[in-house]
């Protein structure tokens, strides 16, 4: 009989990434092979929505630990990794298996004025994955690091096909949340150098954070009637969006391994992102994307204008993506790769 996992991670419908993986997980064979418990620590709400969350979470815990043999733990920024360092002891006292799963750049747990959680799990887990090479290999300098691999988040488990790249709208996509370190400023700042040259072309974001902020700019730079922001939306509502676009574009200074990058991928839709994160094992420019140095403004309104006028370059990097989705990066690949790990345990 196979291992039991408790998964812990955000709820279910938390915004995010790390939410994302777990649902394409929980839709695959694994799921029931290793009769996964989804148990959340952290839920998108008021500070004693999420603290009363929390306790929730950390007593289901308590309640079903003894029933499991594993304990895989995801964890990115150092506000999620203090939480789940109320269940780590509590895991390796009872003699449970203990994976962490960073979903986080190098950078962010490098920078982080609080280390001790990072420190103290990673020497002390039995496993900890980690989202590309460069991310382990960057890590293993910093920290004493018991036993570690790289598996890559999965693309989207829907199928598409070369067929759907014609006929797109004229759109370039932003999805995620609109903050700083995703770079949004950028992109508006990049789109209004060439905008007036593409009146019929649109930007849109699709996503929380600094709406507001992002609003102002636009208007500042005259381009408010071609830049539209769609606030947060579900994975059904974003659909349309991937489908009508001709360009996605994520111009971030740090990430792990962005879920938003994949989803374009498994779209069919061209790229242009900066070499961060995981993307860096994988990113080959202009084969698989077109690839910039974060912040390079001008640089980022050439590739953009770019794409626009090349139909054929964007054909030719779609299919690119497509193959990226249903071979490196997909699901039912990177599911038995992780069922592999599980089993390990055994």
């Amino acid at each position: 009989m196979n291992n039991k996992v408790i998964v812990l991670g955000p709820g279910r419908n938390t915004r995010g990434g790390i939410s994302t993986v777990i649902k394409e997980y929980e839709n695959t064979k694994l799921w029931n092979d290793f009769n996964c418990k989804w148990i959340g620590t952290y839920i998108d709400k008021s500070n004693i929505h999420k603290f009363f969350y929390f306790l929730k979470g950390f007593f289901t815990f308590i309640l079903n630990i003894s029933r499991y043999d594993i304990i895989h733990i995801h964890i990115s920024w150092s506000t999620t990794a203090f939480r789940k360092m109320f269940f780590f002891p509590l895991a390796k006292a009872l003699n449970k298996k203990v994976i962490i799963h960073l979903h986080s750049a190098a950078e962010p747990v490098l920078n982080s004025k609080f280390q001790f959680p990072y420190k103290f799990m990673f020497k002390h887990a039995d496993l900890t994955i980690f989202l590309s090479n460069g991310i382990r290999t960057e890590l293993n300098k910093h920290f004493q690091i018991k036993k570690s691999v790289v598996l890559y988040n999965p693309c989207l488990s829907h199928k598409t096909n070369s067929k759907k790249i014609n006929g797109k709208e004229k759109q370039i996509l932003f999805a995620g949340t609109i903050t700083q370190k995703k770079g949004y400023l950028d992109l508006i700042q990049a789109f209004s150098l060439i905008a007036h040259k593409y009146p019929e072309w649109e930007l849109i974001f699709a996503g929380n954070g600094e709406i507001e902020n992002a609003k102002g700019l636009a208007k500042d730079l005259n381009i408010e009637n071609q830049v539209i922001f769609k606030g947060w939306v579900n994975r059904e509502e974003i659909q349309p969006l991937f489908e009508k676009a001709s360009i996605f574009c994520l111009p971030s200074y740090t990430e792990g391994f962005p879920m938003a990058v994949l989803d374009a991928w498994s779209y069919g839709l061209p790229v242009i992102t900066t070499p961060v994160g995981g993307l860096t094992d994988v990113l080959i420019p202009d084969k698989n994307a077109l690839v910039f140095e974060p912040g390079d403004i001008n640089r980022l309104a050439k590739l953009l204008e770019e794409l626009i006028n090349n139909e054929s370059l964007r054909k030719q990097i779609s299919e690119e993506s497509i193959k990226l989705s249903q071979e490196k990066f997909d699901i039912s690949s990177i599911s038995k790769q992780l069922s592999k790990l599980y089993l390990s345990f055994s």
